[in-house]
């Protein structure tokens, strides 16, 4: 069987089963578990699935990305929140990262600090950025339609030429095992070379990302410099550098 037609049996047993186990596709495709395998890492890199102990599972809604038309309706009180202790960590004359997303957009009408500049891959952040008199840097790159997140190539070779102070980020999920994932593995590779770039990283997430685990990862809850800042259990907390479960 060519590898396209074994993709293409795998993806339709996905559309019948939603979980499909390695044995049931070395039965269906006559091929050997190591030629599976190797299929189920291609798809998975491609978003098309999800790999599992022993198989796969369908890519379901909870692992694409929400419009951020969408996701600026939801939490906003949280997210307001949130977003105001987050501008609060700036000091004057820093260089930050703002990561694209509904949450790290919240800061900018909180950021008053004199002489910090900015880089961003989030189109919708740069007017408003502008209009306050900041220096400004939007990276390079494709303009994804749902997030207006800069991604790709040319988003990373534009982020290597900067350092950070500090990096603002979102997530789509967090979770005490899976650590700080998001549903698109291309600004996955862009928000993990904005946390190499930087002294202090930041995550704005509320309470409805907790306990979620979306596609791609982004970093481990464990990483010394890593701090979340939320609104876990209804109750704004103080900024803290681990999830404690």
């Amino acid at each position: 069987m060519l590898t396209i037609e074994r993709h293409n049996t795998i993806l339709r047993l996905l559309e019948i089963h939603e979980i499909i186990t390695l044995q049931m596709l070395v039965e269906e495709t006559d091929c050997s578990e190591s030629t599976i395998r190797r299929d189920l890492s291609t798809l998975e890199a491609e978003g098309k699935l999800i790999r599992i102990h022993g198989g796969a599972k369908k890519v379901t809604e909870k692992h694409k990305d929400i419009a951020l038309s969408v996701k600026s309706t939801k939490k906003t009180k949280e997210k307001e929140e949130i977003a105001k202790i987050a501008a609060a960590q700036v000091r004057h004359h820093d260089c930050i990262y703002l990561d694209a997303g509904s949450s790290t957009l919240m800061m900018i009408p909180y950021l008053n600090q004199q002489g910090i500049t900015i880089v961003t891959n989030g189109l919708t952040h740069v007017p408003p950025l502008v209009e306050k008199g900041y220096e400004v840097y939007m990276i390079g790159g494709y303009i994804k339609h749902d997030t207006h997140a800069s991604i790709g190539v040319q988003a990373i070779e534009s982020l290597k030429q900067f350092r950070f102070d500090k990096a603002f980020m979102g997530a789509n999920g967090v979770h005490k095992v899976h650590g700080i994932t998001t549903p698109d593995i291309e600004e996955a590779y862009i928000k993990r070379k904005a946390i190499e770039k930087a002294e202090q990283i930041y995550f704005l997430v509320d309470d409805s990302k907790f306990d979620e685990i979306t596609f791609a990862k982004v970093a481990d809850l464990q990483e010394d410099k890593t701090i979340l800042i939320t609104n876990r259990d209804n109750a704004l907390q103080e900024v803290y550098h681990k999830y404690l479960i």
